[in-house]
């Protein structure tokens, strides 16, 4: 990975890490602390699907970044498990038990 990435892998053993085999990780770890540059290597490494697939799929956006990426590439709340409603009310009953 280049060096200007490298600071938001800090739980991560860098030497060990390929972005190819753990696109997803990599993707939503920039997504959600990427600075410009990083989000310009991360546009420049991945395909716009396979961006929008790890929104889709993966979890660890906070919900200000995950409402700025869905609007960004255009995808529908449907489409993204932490809003769905049905998520959200999980979450909540989860809290007030």
């Amino acid at each position: 990975m280049k060096s200007d990435i490298k600071k938001y892998f800090w739980d991560t053993d860098i030497k060990k890490s390929d972005a190819k085999k753990h696109p997803d990780y990599v993707i939503i770890r920039l997504l959600e602390y990427g600075n410009p540059p990083a989000i310009k290597w991360l546009f420049s490494h991945f395909s716009k699907n396979q961006i929008r697939r790890a929104i889709k799929k993966r979890r660890g956006l906070s919900s200000k970044s995950v409402i700025f990426w869905k609007h960004f590439f255009n995808i529908k709340d449907s489409e993204i498990p932490c809003l769905r409603k049905s998520y959200q009310k999980t979450q909540k009953t989860h809290w007030h038990q």
